[in-house]
């Protein structure tokens, strides 16, 4: 079984912890048959934890809970810039096993202060991005994504975020499947790339006419034709220019990145419950053949739709 230790230190964020728990802490979902983990909660001293909104917690477990832990998740504190050195200690020795390492908006602080940050890649709650490249400074730290994976080292932005930096997580070793039900228990979208921008530039008027939700729930359906900004475009009644700065307002992304991320998405869906042969799956998907799934879905999951196949199939082959 799977292990999760979420560290939860004082002035503890509840929203961050809530996040956790939810992810991965629901023991009881006798409609799916998805996972369950061993989760816990564990402070540098036992007891009762401040929290930052007005009410505190009871954390039974100490530190050495997480010295076995898969992944060792950090809930997010008010004072992210104080190090606690007990925490930076179980982060090395848990890096240094091997094990996976979380943290999402303030929490990030705490990664850094253990050295895991230095020639990585991360990112944090945009409100606290330059704090976090002042302190760290050899760290690549990017205010415009939803989240990073940089090797053992997950980082996700502010409080919603975290929900798609531990999806995005829970994707990558138990498969698409497994991730959406685990979406759709929590009720929230079963994926967002991290890619993705944390914030559109401007709020959007409440015109139902206007929204682009209908162009994309048509191209859902489409993927297999060879959609371009020009089909979505007349699709939607707009110029070409106005519709990409229109969709990235509403979406965060590009057309481009937006299709590319669906499509991969139907192609793990199909690996997992299909037995369709790899060409067939590409034709589906609107990849066009086999060569470019391979090299997009390489690009974008880091495995190949063979070897993901093999890991995450729901199906026997026939």
């Amino acid at each position: 079984m799977t292990k999760i230790a979420m560290i939860v230190s004082d002035r503890a964020e509840p929203f961050g912890m809530g996040v956790l728990a939810e992810v991965w802490g629901d023991q009881y979902h006798p409609d799916d048959d998805t996972p369950v983990f061993d989760f816990v909660a564990c402070t540098p001293e036992p007891g009762v934890v401040r929290g930052a909104s007005g009410f505190d917690f009871v954390i039974g477990s100490g530190l050495d809970a997480a010295a076995d832990a898969d992944l060792v998740a950090l809930a997010a504190k008010r004072d992210y810039r104080a190090e606690d050195p007990r925490v930076s200690e179980v982060l090395r020795a848990a890096h240094a096993r091997g094990a996976t390492i979380m943290a999402s908006c303030t929490a990030t602080f705490q990664v850094g202060h253990a050295g895991l940050l230095d020639g990585r890649r991360c990112t944090t709650h945009w409100r606290y991005g330059a704090e976090l490249a002042a302190d760290f400074p050899e760290a690549e730290v990017d205010t415009d994504v939803l989240y990073v994976e940089d090797g053992p080292i997950v980082t996700g932005a502010g409080s919603a975020a975290g929900i798609d930096a531990n999806l995005h997580l829970m994707r990558r070793w138990y498969g698409a499947r497994v991730s959406a039900t685990t979406a759709r228990r929590i009720v929230v979208p079963p994926h967002r790339d991290g890619g993705q921008a944390q914030f559109v530039r401007a709020p959007m008027p409440v015109v139902e006419a206007e929204t682009l939700a209908p162009v994309l729930a048509w191209a859902e359906e489409h993927l297999a034709e060879p959609l371009t900004v020009a089909t979505l475009a007349r699709r939607a009644h707009m110029s070409e220019r106005t519709f990409a700065r229109r969709f990235r307002d509403e979406t965060g992304t590009t057309p481009w990145q937006w299709l590319l991320g669906r499509r991969v998405a139907m192609a793990e869906e199909l690996l997992e419950t299909s037995t369709l042969a790899i060409e067939q799956i590409a034709q589906r998907v609107g990849f066009g053949n086999a060569a470019t799934l391979r090299h997009h879905f390489g690009a974008v999951r880091g495995t190949s739709p063979q070897a993901y196949r093999r890991s995450f199939t729901c199906v026997e082959s026939a």
